[in-house]
C-alpha cells in the first residue's frame, strides 16, 4: 500500500510539473510574439492572405449563425415581455443583448471552432512533417511567417466579424418583430440605436480584439508544439478549440466585471 501511495504521489507531482512547464512555455511563446511583431521583415502579404481566409471564408457560417441567433432570441424574449405588456421593448432588449454579449461571444465561439482548429491542424501538420524545420534551415523565420501573421489576422478580423454578426442578428430580429408586431424598419432601428451606448460598442470591440488574439495564439501554440504524427495534429486541433473556448468564457466574465464598474460610475 505504501508503494502504491508513493507511486500516486509521484505521478501527481509529475502532472503538476508538466502543467507549470506548459504555462511557462505558453508565456514564452506569447512573449516572443510581442518581441517579433514590431521587428522587420513584415509579412504584409501573408497577413492579408490570412485575413481573407479568416474573414471572408467565415462569412457564410457567421451569417447563418447570426441570423438564427437574432430570430431565436427574439422568439424566446417575446413571451416574457408579453406577460407585462411590454413587447414594444423588444428592439431595445435585443439590441442590448446582441451588442453587449451575444454578438461577440457567438462570433468568438464559432471562430474558435472553425478558425482555431484550422490553424492548429495546419501548423501541426507542418510541424510533424518537418516543414517548420526546413524553413529554419532555409534562413526563414517560421515563427514570424506562421504565427505572427495568423495572430495578427485573427486579432484584426474577429472584431470585424463581430460587427457583421451584430448587424445580421439585428436583421433577423427585425424580420421576426416585423412579422409579429408590424414594426417598421425605421422604428425598429431607432429604438436599437437609442438603447445602445458608446460604451456598449467600444467594450464589444475591445473584448473582440482579445477574443481574436486568444483564438490565434492558442491555435498557433498548439500546432507549433504538436508531435506524434497525425495523432498529434488531431490533438492539436481539438485542444486548440477547447482551450480557446474556455479562455473566451473567462475573458467574457472578466470583461463583464470591468465594464460594469464603468457603468456604475
Amino acid at each position: 500500500m505504501a508503494g502504491q501511495s508513493g507511486t500516486r504521489k509521484h505521478v501527481f507531482s509529475k502532472k503538476i510539473d508538466a502543467f507549470f512547464k506548459g504555462l511557462a512555455d505558453a508565456w514564452i511563446f506569447v512573449k516572443r510574439f510581442f518581441q517579433e511583431v514590431f521587428v522587420p521583415p513584415y509579412e504584409f502579404k501573408e497577413v492579408i492572405h490570412q485575413c481573407y481566409r479568416i474573414g471572408v471564408e467565415s462569412l457564410p457560417l457567421i451569417s447563418l449563425t447570426g441570423f438564427i441567433v437574432g430570430i431565436v432570441f427574439t422568439n424566446q424574449s417575446r413571451p416574457s415581455l408579453s406577460e407585462f405588456g411590454a413587447t414594444s421593448w423588444l428592439p431595445s432588449l435585443i439590441a442590448i443583448a446582441i451588442v453587449r454579449a451575444m454578438g461577440p461571444l457567438v462570433t468568438a465561439l464559432i471562430a474558435a471552432g472553425k478558425v482555431g482548429s484550422g490553424i492548429g491542424a495546419e501548423i501541426g501538420s507542418m510541424k510533424v512533417t518537418e516543414q517548420i524545420d526546413a524553413m529554419e534551415v532555409s534562413a526563414t523565420n517560421p515563427y514570424k511567417f506562421l504565427v505572427v501573421t495568423r495572430v495578427l489576422a485573427t486579432t484584426l478580423m474577429i472584431p470585424v466579424l463581430v460587427m457583421y454578426t451584430d448587424f445580421v442578428a439585428l436583421m433577423g430580429a427585425f424580420i421576426n418583430v416585423n412579422a409579429n408586431e408590424l414594426v417598421s424598419i425605421s422604428t425598429f432601428f431607432a429604438q436599437v440605436f437609442s438603447s445602445v451606448t458608446f460604451l456598449d460598442i467600444f467594450s464589444s470591440i475591445i473584448k473582440s480584439i482579445f477574443f481574436g488574439f486568444t483564438i490565434g495564439m492558442v491555435g498557433c501554440y498548439k500546432g507549433y508544439n504538436s508531435s506524434k504524427g497525425t495523432e498529434g495534429v488531431g490533438r492539436a486541433a481539438n485542444s486548440a478549440v477547447v482551450i480557446s473556448m474556455f479562455l473566451i468564457f473567462i475573458e467574457e466574465l472578466l470583461s463583464l466585471q470591468i465594464i460594469n464598474l464603468f457603468r456604475i460610475k
